[in-house]
């Protein structure tokens, strides 16, 4: 399945930092990773929650198993297409 993660500068140079093969450990303000189900949100949170202060926002597009992410559950967190694991 692909999915998708917005993230804030200092969090992309982390996982350019590691050739693009994980994302870092989770902050201790940022404790849970959810990644999203559609590109249209991804950019959405970038430009309003990552690209503030002056900072950037980057869309990160990414796969993983069917399999592995059957084990969660879609959660739907305000409009429509607000959807994501």
């Amino acid at each position: 399945m692909e999915l998708f993660r917005p993230v804030g500068k200092s969090e992309y140079d982390l996982i350019e930092q590691s050739g693009f093969t994980k994302f870092p450990t989770r902050l201790p303000e940022q404790p849970i990773f959810y990644p999203v189900l559609n590109e249209r949100y991804a950019v959405e949170i970038a430009s309003k929650w990552n690209a503030k202060d002056g900072d950037t926002g980057y869309v990160l597009r990414f796969n993983v198993s069917d399999e592995y992410i059957a084990g969660f559950d879609v959660q739907t967190v305000g409009n429509h297409y607000h959807q994501e694991f």
